[in-house]
Formats: C-alpha cells, sequence, structure tokens
C-alpha cells in the first residue's frame, strides 16, 4: 500500500472512529460495537506503526501513552466542584420547595416570585471529574478532591472512549449557542464535569477485590499507570457546563453537551412541577435494576441558571439542587471472498470468508450470509470492512457492513444460477428466501442430510462424523441414511484409519442408535421447516405412532389435523403433509424400520408423579442461563413431561429469564405471564 493510500485509509478510519464513538458514546446507537470499535482503532494503530510521520495528538490511538506518574499534581478549580444536599422523602421535597420558595421571595438578585420549573437527571453511583478543554484539545482532567483542588488524571480519563479528546458540534443546536460553542472552541476553553463509571455487567465479569463499580472507577481513575486504566472498562457521562456558553437552563446545558460529544442522561427532563419530580423519582427506582449501571438516587435542580444562582450555596451545596436518594462478541474484520454451500434440502446459502479475527475469545474465520436477500440488506461487497458478532456467544454472524471505509477495489457478489455440486438448475420458490437445487441425486445435499441424520439431537451416531461420512459416500459404502445401519465390520476395516477395533465400535455404535424416541426420528428425517420444537410437538400428539408403522399412520393425517397443533402453522402443516405424501419418504422410513430402526414413546405409564411434574405446561425460554445451556434445560423440562415453545402467547405458562434476556421477557409481561429466574426454575425442576 503506498504513502497515499495509507494517508487516505488513516484519514478514513479517524472519521469513522471518530463518528461511531459519538453515535454510541452520546446518542447511544449501536452502530458499532465497542468490539468493532477496537478492531477498528487496532487496524489505525498499525498503519500509524509503520507510518509514524502520520500520527497526530488527538488521533484516537493517542489515549493510551506516556510512563507511570510518580505522584499526581494538583490542581486548582477554577469553580468549586459542590456537594449535594441529599433528601429522602416526598415530605422532605416539599420542605425544600417552601424553602426556594421563602428564599425567592425576599431575593433582590432575581425577579422569580411565582413557580418555576426543574431539571430532573440519574445520580449515577461513580466518581465525579472536571474536564477543561483548551482550543478544542482536552488539556487537563482533574478528581474532584476537596472540591477546589483535585488531582490531575488526565492521562487516566483520556483512555475513556467516551470522552472526546478534541470538541467539535456534531448534534443540533439554536444558532446563537452554536456560534458561541464554536467561538470559545477556537481561541477559550470550556469546563465539563461529569462521572466516570463501570457498567454492571463490566463489573460482574471483572474480577476485583472491589467492593463495588464506583469503587473500581475511582480506584482505577485514582491510580499511576494510564495502561492499569486502560485496562478496565470505565464509561464518562456529562452532567454540568460549567463555562458560560449563553445558556440560560441546565437544560440548554444538556443539549450543548450532547452536541460537542458527551453522552448524556438520556432519561433527564424538565419538571415543570415538584408532583413529575416525585413522579421521575419512582419512575426510575422502580427500573434502578435494570438499569446498566448503578444509581442511588435523581439530581433535581432549578432549572433556571439565573435563578438557581440567585438562590446560592449554603455551606457545600447549592440550595437550588437536591439529591432525592433511593430506599436502601462483536469486532470488525474483511471479507476475503463469498463461497456457497448447498444444505440438506437443497438451499445455497452463501459464506463469508474472512481474514481471521478473534470474536468472543474464539477465532472466527466464516459466517453465513443466509441468502441473496440478506447480501443486498446488507449490501455487503467482497472486500468489504465488517462487523462480526457471535449471535447468542455461538453463531458468528455479519451485521453490519462500514461502507465508509470502502476504497473502491471491492467487488459485487452474485449468486449462482446452477447447483455448484450437479449444475441442476436453481429454483426460488415463491414465499421462500432461497434459491435450492432439485436434484434429489445431487451429492451435496445427501452428504449434508447424513450429517443432519447422525447428529446429536438426531440418531446421535457416535464416532460418526462428517470425515468419516465423506468417506463412506466417496466409497459408496452408502448412498442413503438407511445404508448406514446394513454397514458390517467388513465393510469398514479395509478403508483409510480404520482398524479391526475401531470398525467394531462403529459398527456397536450404529446398532445401539437404533432404539430412538419419536420425537428424534422425525427430527432426523429432515423434514423442510421441520426443527427439533415442531418435531417434538407431533411426537407428543401422535405418540401412538410409535407402536405401528410410523409412516403409514402419518399418510393418513390430513393437513387439518396438522394444523391443529400448536405452534404449527400452515407452511410447517403442508411441509409436514407433503413429505409423508411422497412415495419415496415413504419407502426409505420402510427401509429404516426393516433394518432393525424401532422406534419409541415417552411411557407414561409407570412414572412417578415426580417424573411428570411438568405435564401439560409450556416453557419458554428467553437469555442466557449460568446453571445449564438452553438444550440443557429443554432437555430437563421435556424429561418432566413439559413442553417447550419458541415464542409467548396466552397459552404459555411460564418463561425461563435469564442473563440478556430478549422481546419474549416483554410480551410476557404484557400478557401476565408467569416469568421465573434462573434459581426458581431450577426449584421447580427439583435439580
Amino acid at each position: 500500500m503506498t504513502r497515499e493510500r495509507v494517508k487516505r485509509r488513516i484519514e478514513k478510519l479517524r472519521e469513522v472512529i471518530n463518528h461511531q464513538r459519538y453515535l454510541y458514546h452520546v446518542l447511544d446507537r449501536q452502530d458499532l460495537s465497542d468490539e468493532a470499535h477496537d478492531s477498528l482503532k487496532h487496524e489505525l494503530w498499525l498503519l500509524e506503526q509503520k507510518f509514524p510521520d502520520l500520527v497526530t495528538p488527538d488521533s484516537p490511538t493517542q489515549r493510551v501513552g506516556g510512563e507511570p506518574l510518580d505522584t499526581f499534581e494538583k490542581v486548582a478549580h477554577k469553580a468549586e466542584m459542590l456537594s449535594i444536599e441529599d433528601i429522602f422523602s416526598e415530605e422532605e421535597a416539599r420542605d425544600w420547595e417552601e424553602y426556594i420558595g421563602r428564599l425567592l421571595a425576599v431575593s433582590e438578585r432575581s425577579e422569580s416570585k411565582g413557580p418555576w420549573g426543574y431539571f430532573a437527571e440519574l445520580k449515577i453511583d461513580g466518581f465525579a471529574v472536571a474536564l477543561v478543554y483548551r482550543k478544542g484539545l482536552l488539556a487537563v482532567g482533574a478528581t474532584r478532591g476537596n472540591g477546589q483542588v483535585g488531582e490531575n488524571v488526565t492521562q487516566n480519563l483520556k483512555v475513556l472512549e467516551s470522552i472526546p479528546l478534541r470538541l467539535e458540534v456534531r448534534g443540533r443546536l439554536p444558532e446563537k449557542l452554536k456560534k458561541n460553542v464554536e467561538a470559545e472552541m477556537l481561541r477559550g476553553e470550556i469546563e465539563v464535569r461529569g462521572e466516570v463509571y463501570m457498567e454492571k455487567k463490566a463489573f460482574e465479569k471483572f474480577k476485583t477485590s472491589f467492593a463495588n463499580p464506583r469503587n473500581l472507577a475511582a480506584g482505577s481513575i485514582r491510580q499511576l499507570d494510564p495502561k492499569l486504566a486502560a485496562a478496565r472498562p470505565l464509561k464518562f457521562m456529562a452532567y454540568d457546563l460549567v463555562t458560560d456558553l449563553g445558556q440560560a437552563t441546565h437544560s440548554e446545558e444538556h443539549e450543548i453537551l450532547k452536541a460537542i460529544g458527551f453522552k448524556t442522561d438520556k432519561t433527564a427532563r424538565v419538571c415543570a412541577s415538584l408532583q413529575e419530580i416525585i413522579l421521575y423519582w419512582k419512575e426510575v427506582e422502580n427500573k434502578r435494576d435494570t438499569l446498566p449501571f448503578q444509581v442511588d438516587g435523581v439530581v433535581v435542580q432549578v432549572n433556571d441558571n439565573e435563578v438557581l444562582g440567585a438562590l446560592g450555596v449554603a455551606g457545600k451545596g447549592r440550595r437550588g439542587m437536591r439529591a432525592l436518594k433511593f430506599a436502601g462478541k462483536q469486532a470488525t474484520t474483511k471479507i476475503l471472498d463469498i463461497q456457497i454451500q448447498v444444505g440438506r434440502t437443497g438451499a445455497i446459502t452463501p459464506v463469508a470468508l474472512f481474514e481471521p479475527v478473534e470474536v468472543g475469545g474464539v477465532q472466527i474465520t466464516r459466517a453465513t450470509l443466509h441468502n441473496e436477500d440478506e447480501i443486498k440488506r446488507l449490501r455487503v461487497k467482497v472486500g468489504d470492512t465488517v462487523v462480526v458478532e457471535r449471535a447468542g456467544d455461538v453463531i458468528p454472524a455479519v451485521v453490519q457492513v462500514i461502507s465508509d471505509l470502502r476504497e473502491g477495489a471491492e467487488k459485487e457478489f452474485q449468486m449462482p444460477v446452477r447447483c455448484p455440486m450437479c449444475k441442476s438448475k436453481l429454483v426460488r420458490k415463491e414465499g421462500e428466501f432461497a434459491r435450492r437445487c432439485q436434484n434429489k441425486n445431487c451429492q451435496a445435499k445427501r452428504r449434508e442430510y447424513l450429517y443432519h441424520f447422525v447428529s446429536r439431537k438426531a440418531f446421535d451416531i457416535d464416532g460418526l462424523g462428517p470425515k468419516i461420512i465423506d468417506q463412506l459416500l466417496e466409497e459408496g459404502l452408502v448412498l442413503d441414511a438407511a445404508d448406514l445401519f446394513e454397514l458390517t465390520e467388513g465393510d469398514l476395516v479395509p478403508l483409510e484409519r480404520f482398524a479391526d477395533k475401531s470398525a467394531e465400535n462403529l459398527v456397536f455404535a450404529i446398532n445401539q442408535s437404533k432404539k430412538i424416541l419419536l420425537a428424534r426420528f422425525i427430527y432426523a428425517l429432515g423434514i423442510f421447516h421441520v426443527g427439533e420444537e415442531t418435531a417434538n410437538a407431533l411426537a407428543r400428539n401422535f405418540s401412538r405412532f410409535a407402536r405401528s408403522g410410523v409412516a403409514r399412520q402419518f399418510q393418513n393425517l390430513s393437513l387439518e389435523d396438522f394444523q391443529q397443533i400448536p405452534d404449527i402453522g400452515p407452511k410447517i402443516a403442508q411441509s409436514i403433509y407433503d413429505w409423508f405424501h411422497a412415495k419415496e419418504n415413504l419407502e426409505f422410513v420402510q427401509r429404516l424400520q426393516k433394518s432393525g430402526v424401532v422406534i419409541q414413546d415417552i411411557p407414561l405409564r409407570g412414572i412417578s408423579r415426580r417424573e411428570k411434574k411438568l405435564a401439560g405446561k409450556i416453557f419458554v425460554l428467553t437469555g442466557t442461563l449460568d446453571s445449564m445451556s438452553r438444550d440443557e434445560a429443554k432437555a430437563k423440562i421435556r424429561g418432566l413431561l413439559g413442553e417447550i415453545s419458541e415464542s409467548v402467547s396466552k397459552k404459555t405458562s411460564y418463561v425461563v429469564s435469564g442473563k440478556e434476556p430478549g422481546s419474549k421477557l416483554g410480551k410476557a409481561k404484557k400478557l401476565g405471564i408467569q416469568i421465573l429466574t434462573e434459581q426458581e426454575f431450577i426449584k421447580m425442576i427439583g435439580s
């Protein structure tokens, strides 16, 4: 890459990184995650290492630098950092309002004699600091100290992504305020105050001896090595603009702070009366456990700055301000290529190949792009810089294209019109997202189907993995899944990597798998649209079929019979109906049973009351459980004859909510469904 091209890339990276910092930390938009942000910064850092003359003081890479300090310098605050007096009840709040009224009635500094407005915001349990910007650049960051003199912790504060190194008007402001702000940025000094804090989730993952996130935040800022502070996931939220930029109210200060690049409290609001303050206070108290950070109350002050000034200071706090206290895995990488995979149903899936990138502690080199509609939605091209995440901490996915980093060499991807394996023409049926290979003898379809058939949730044949299946197909020993049950040790011994003992073990595992529950058998058939939950629903409703010819029994059912099953809609019902009315499928099932496959249902007789305690109960799982995986939780529910559903409805009995629950939790609350914590769920199932 030429120096000129590197320079352009560096400029683009800085522009994108700074813009994303503003979007993420100020506007709370998840356009890029912290991990993706860090990934772009790493690319910028690598380029700056190769071309050090292109490094600038306000580059995002310059947040961490310098050797550990011997001691902190003292910094005198131009305006004292005052304390806030606490109140704990509605009665005390009313007394405070009456107190303000009496003061204003005799004040010669204010014309306000009647009602006045308030501004209310969260009181984050963090560590207060002051930031001084000179000519728009961060010059000094200081602790509160005794209110008059603090410590210079600039280097430690520079590592916080939520603190801009250079001020810039990015949001909308009234023209007069905007001119004042821009003028002060050019030649003057702007002082901002706010709270350094750590989110609760980050604190839980951060193994430390500190008692709470506030102590850890304070300890991180008040230590002498900036690199140690950088290693801790701290954030900053601004709440006060000390410099007079023409703002008449505290609410205007929040507007200015947000516009020049600071995160502010998005729940904050102007309150016309004390009653509105009380409502806000109670609202925050009710949802405080769901907030990402710790709060210990709300801060309320007279909104009009002139009136606030007229009220003055008593002791170390403003008379016109009170604290109402409460009662006690993404990264960025480049797409190197897009390849096509053929699935067991013939679906053609585009797969992105990446420059290797670590996401959530795992190196990722590929992820599905699902279908051509998803490629169009993402507007993805070969060569694009993309954001990759592990959905549910498991499945890699491309979630965003950073189009601002395109250089012009990226290439459009065209979906094929023929199967890459058998060259048959691909068909996309109305209402479906994927193109499909219709060739029943397509080798790629056959291979993927066999992978599915022997998988853990299906026949679960120990030792029969993809490599051995590929070998069996290449040698012509199997044409479909039924052939697996006809294999002998003599068939296997001549193959590469097989010996007498390994052949004996595989044949034994195949024979052991011949007894299978009806639900797992249905899942193994690979019927289009039928996943694990649908297979279980069919098995529950037609368990009697396990004791007779499964294929013929299902063939005798009407389309309406399938549609009457909960969670099975018209599309899935049609797919099941069609599968069991195809001659080759019926013959396949009959071949399986002739080869010794025995289909079992769950015997209800002889099962204790304890073992069927969840019978008739429908569960929905949302979020991540600590003590077990999602599959383990489902297995425990089914083992006690409970049912699983993927969607919340009036028929749902319980919603089990783990960490980071999804929209299902909100829907459950609206419908009044009982919600179980992980501990309550464990107590219910008795393990």
